[in-house]
């Protein structure tokens, strides 16, 4: 008989970010859901995205290339696991391709964006991002995740602050 050691706390493995965006959360889906918005805010400055092809129901894929100030591409590709407009988008890295192809690479996380009503017409967004182990988390916090995911946010209020 094998024993399957338990997962880690969901809670260890997470991290999250909240802000309130200025404008509505229909304006915020958009921004992340429509590849030529995506490309105004999806990387941190000095990084652009040059890239941005979405497909954005459940089962659909996403691919989108972020460019380092040196010219370095950084490909990007996921599946959306759910879909509600306006409120709500679930993807993940574990798959690559239209038809569920487990990723060659170990799978880095689940991200969970929503959308909710706030005060004055704004949104509050939070970014749920869930990982495989409480390694790749810190990993991930490491990388920079509360300020270059905290950078994006910030690109897109001034981005749909606009629209």
């Amino acid at each position: 008989m094998t024993v399957t050691p338990a997962p880690e706390p969901i809670a260890a493995r997470t991290l999250t970010l909240e802000r309130i965006l200025d404008g509505t959360p229909d304006k915020a889906f958009k921004a992340w859901t429509t590849p030529e918005l995506l490309k105004q805010f999806f990387a941190p400055k000095p990084y652009t995205t040059p890239f941005a092809e979405l497909d954005v129901r459940v089962g659909g894929t996403n691919k989108i290339t972020m460019r380092s100030p040196e010219g370095e591409d950084i490909p990007n590709t996921g599946v959306y696991l759910d879909v509600v407009p306006n409120r709500r988008l679930v993807f993940t890295d574990a798959f690559d391709g239209d038809n569920w192809q487990p990723k060659s690479g170990a799978p880095f996380m689940v991200a969970t964006l929503t959308f909710e009503d706030a005060p004055g017409g704004k949104t509050k967004y939070t970014a749920q991002v869930q990982h495989w182990s409480v390694e790749t988390a810190q990993q991930h916090e490491q990388m920079g995740f509360h300020s270059g995911w905290g950078q994006c946010a910030d690109q897109q209020s001034d981005l749909i602050k606009s629209l």
